[in-house]
């Protein structure tokens, strides 16, 4: 093992899924192996159902895959209690999905310092990094609105930030711009690249947009239960 995976701040280890079916089992991917390294931005490419969800699930932690081992930050995941778990995916995971699940009643500002006042940050510190996210998602003057008050776009930029709130070393998304138009979408990419690049995380980012894919540091395909290189897949568009 080089040294650069085994720094890796997630680290796949020959992973497989497999659910029964019937008298067998159904394979949706097998001997997975991957690192992202901090600062990486990478794409996870592949049609409805070949696993892209479930291979991200695995990584933040929510589900065991059926074989192999996840590593986070140097912690085998196989090696953990549930309360150590859950302690990762709340200090060290940030997730973003395609529908942002931003607290109605509450405005930008407080969906973004309620992770960090449930983690034991005290009330002025949340507010402050509150700010300072959504300042750099560029959403200065819409703190203080609630998400019925913004946009798709601007709903989707919060939830960003909400990922990041605990200061996390790896951000997982999962189709994050899926539910935008394409100009939006393109908008909200280059908030989440742009953010990414200046905390210094790891991020896998799954998604069905080949260009948004070329613009990572490179794309992994999940094709028929393997995990390709994407580089020729994405230099076509």
């Amino acid at each position: 093992m080089n040294d650069a995976f085994a720094a890796a701040v997630l680290r796949l280890d020959a992973v497989a899924r497999r659910y029964p079916q019937g008298e067998g089992q159904l394979e949706v991917f097998r001997d997975v192996n991957v690192a992202l390294a901090a600062g990486e931005l990478v794409a996870l490419v592949g049609p409805s159902g070949a696993g892209k969800s479930s291979l991200l699930h695995m990584a933040g932690l929510l589900e065991a895959p059926s074989a192999g081992e996840i590593v986070i930050a140097g912690a085998a995941a196989s090696s953990l209690s549930d309360a150590e778990r859950t302690r990762i995916r709340r200090d060290t995971i940030g997730f973003v999905y395609q529908a942002h699940h931003l607290l109605p009643e509450f405005t930008a500002l407080e969906n973004i310092m309620i992770p960090q006042l449930i983690s034991g940050k005290r009330r002025k510190d949340a507010e402050d990094e509150a700010r300072r996210l959504l300042a750099m998602m560029g959403l200065e003057n819409r703190m203080t609105h609630r998400p019925s008050q913004l946009s798709g776009g601007e709903q989707q930029r919060v939830a960003i930030a909400r990922a990041l709130a605990n200061g996390p070393r790896l951000l997982l998304a999962d189709e994050p711009t899926g539910n935008l138009d394409q100009r939006t979408a393109a908008g909200v990419f280059e908030a989440l690249l742009a953010i990414v690049r200046a905390e210094g995380l790891a991020a896998l980012v799954a998604t069905h947009n080949l260009q948004l894919a070329a613009k990572m540091d490179r794309a992994l395909v999940l094709h028929e239960g393997r995990l390709i290189d994407g580089k020729e897949l994405v230099n076509r568009t």
